[in-house]
């Protein structure tokens, strides 16, 4: 006779039919003798979207935009088992792994919802599509991608994040202006920086690549927000709208940056938005719609703007400052300099994120934006940009996305 989980994943997982995950559910729910295949069968889900590209906080995210909170923490419990089998994991995937929600305790609040809310889990794993890899699944060999090395966070990040988080935290706009201006030359600073050095060693560092969730709603504002940080910090973002996420491709630290800045500055745009609309409507208004999407707009192309011109005065002194370098060395005038010219250097690497990229999606499609509609919206949220006072170039790939 074929097992009871076996049964019910039949009538559940692989048919159509609108009783299936009951059926499933009630078989399940009266054997207690099939939890532990349960749970293992649930592993061995989670197990198949590593090997399709995904990563923790990439099935998280999916599954609490297509299901709801209760089945994140579902599999995160089953994220946080199956990830203990390894010894070592890729990185970054101890920060997601770090920040799953809880999961919550086994056949609760009874054993039959319990089973529905697995089985509903496992039917979206089930259909997860493989999608571009952004380094190695747990277990394997890394290969293709360039990989972080495994360090402590250097300390010019740690000082950026603070500055960040204070952005974010005071309720002056004059201080946050000040704050996060600082932070993205800081950000600016330390890419050069690193290009330098990689150029002094000779480093064979690589391109790699990190995925930052783009969610609902107004989620094309949002992508355009990101690609304007990511083109600032010499990196190429596409988006991929039907799974909700953006690949952002660069060298490490401009990665790294490019997560911290755009999470501050959704954060930042947020908090000002929802303060212009409590104005609005105290003044009568009531079409927040489209008052927010018209915000969120403007605010994210006049960052654009905005960053472009913090990153390219920040290269204008840097590349005075190496020049005077080459010049005051011994041997310069021969052409013996150490000190490598700073505009080849970034070129060449724009050149190596371009190619990665494009290797990664050889094809992609171009997404139409809605225009703004609301001009109190438009103007409070170009505003608010102002304030944030961080912009980089408009978006060098506007709406982009993985073609499937």
């Amino acid at each position: 006779m074929e097992p009871v989980i076996d049964q019910a994943f039949s009538a559940a997982l692989y048919s159509d039919g609108d009783a299936g995950p009951d059926t499933g559910a009630s078989l399940l729910a009266a054997d207690p003798t099939a939890d532990a295949e349960l749970v293992r069968r649930g592993e061995e889900f989670v197990r198949r979207a590593w090997v399709r590209g995904w990563q923790p906080a990439d099935v998280v995210r999916i599954v609490r935009r297509d299901l709801d909170e209760t089945a994140a923490g579902l599999v995160a419990g089953l994220i946080a088992s199956e990830t203990r089998r390894y010894e070592s994991l890729p990185p970054r995937w101890r920060s997601q792994l770090d920040g799953l929600p809880a999961a919550p305790p086994r056949n609760r609040p009874d054993r039959f919802s319990y089973a529905f809310a697995l089985l509903g889990l496992y039917r979206l794993l089930l259909r997860l599509p493989a999608i571009e890899p952004v380094g190695p699944p747990p277990g394997t060999s890394p290969h293709g991608l360039h990989l972080p090395p495994a360090h402590d966070e250097p300390r010019m990040l740690t000082r950026i994040r603070a500055l960040l988080a204070k952005a974010e935290a005071t309720g002056y706009p004059e201080e946050a202006e000040a704050l996060t201006t600082k932070a993205q030359e800081l950000m600016a600073r330390h890419s050069i920086d690193e290009a330098l050095l990689a150029a002094r060693t000779h480093s064979k560092e690589a391109p790699g690549a990190c995925r930052i969730g783009v969610d609902a709603p107004y989620e094309t504002a949002k992508a355009i927000l990101l690609d304007a940080v990511a083109s600032a910090n010499r990196c190429r973002a596409v988006w991929n709208s039907d799974l909700g996420f953006s690949t952002v491709v660069g060298f490490e630290p401009d990665l790294e940056a490019t997560e911290l800045l755009y999470t501050s500055l959704l954060v930042q745009g947020t908090a000002a938005m929802t303060k212009a609309e409590a104005g609005q409507r105290a003044g009568g208004r009531k079409r927040t719609k489209t008052f927010r999407q018209s915000f969120l707009m403007a605010y994210a192309q006049r960052l654009g703007s905005r960053l472009a011109a913090d990153t390219a005065r920040v290269t204008a002194a840097a590349e005075a400052e190496t020049e005077s370098a080459a010049g005051a060395e011994p041997g310069a005038e021969s052409g013996g300099s150490a000190t490598p010219h700073l505009l080849p250097v970034l070129a060449a690497r724009d050149m190596a994120v371009t190619d990665t990229a494009e290797r990664m999606f050889p094809e992609t499609t171009t997404t139409r934006v809605r225009g703004a509609t609301d001009l109190d919206g438009w103007t409070h949220g170009t505003a608010a940009a102002d304030r944030a006072r961080t912009g980089g170039t408009g978006p060098e790939i506007p709406g982009r996305r993985g073609k499937r």
